[in-house]
């Protein structure tokens, strides 16, 4: 699913998608692996400032003598890639024709945040960023992939009347349907009590007549 950047609530969504499944991959972590945590896709705005997120867990703590990242760029999955960040000792941006110095380090290592900003976004910035982690002794080299879109103008806002009179109209059938089991089940006690009480009205009077039926047989 598309996250377009620059709106508040989507992007603590999504920092909140990514640090729940981080836990969650941390928690379950008793053998040696990695899982580098990106979105899919980002929609970014034609001139703005954007932030892609790149995040990884690991079972072993962060040696900065041995951690190892990069950071790449391609048109498309079949294109070359073209490095433009890279980490070995220290954060190190690379000479880039596409982007001169409009991409900076905008992570934070001590909490295993490998995340780049792109200012001024051009459209000619959209196509695949590659974030590739390393971090001894795990042996696995980690990988994650975004898609960057960018687009000329804002979405216009979604009509959310139709939204709210489907909800509308849903919670009224699911309160009518409610209510109606309520009621049959109502109905149903009442019956089976009924059933109770007149069958317990025959035993009582089975018992009567028994009883008579004993009393004169004596006499």
């Amino acid at each position: 699913m598309p996250i377009l950047l620059h709106f508040g609530k989507t992007q603590w969504a999504s920092a909140l998608k990514l640090s729940c499944v981080a836990l969650m991959v941390f928690l379950a972590c008793p053998v040696n692996s990695m899982d580098v945590l990106v979105p899919p896709q980002i929609l970014a705005l034609n001139g703005t400032d954007v932030r892609i997120p790149c995040a990884f867990t690991s079972c072993y703590k962060l040696d900065p003598s041995k951690f190892a990242m990069n950071w790449t760029y391609q048109d498309t999955s079949n294109s070359t890639e073209e490095m433009f960040m890279t980490y070995k000792n220290k954060i190190t941006p690379l000479k880039s024709s596409r982007f001169g110095d409009r991409v900076t380090f905008s992570g934070n290592l001590d909490k295993n945040d490998l995340s780049i900003t792109i200012l001024d976004v051009q459209l000619t910035d959209e196509g695949i960023y590659n974030c590739y982690v390393r971090n001894p002794p795990d042996r696995i080299q980690g990988h994650g992939a975004i898609q960057v879109l960018v687009l000329t103008e804002l979405p216009p806002p979604r009509d959310s009347t139709i939204a709210v009179a489907i909800g509308a109209s849903v919670g009224g059938i699911l309160a009518l349907l409610i209510l109606s089991m309520v009621v049959v089940k109502c109905i149903r006690r009442h019956k089976n009590q009924e059933l109770i009480s007149d069958e317990q009205k025959m035993e009582e009077e089975g018992k009567a007549d028994g009883e008579g039926g004993t009393e004169e047989a004596t006499k």
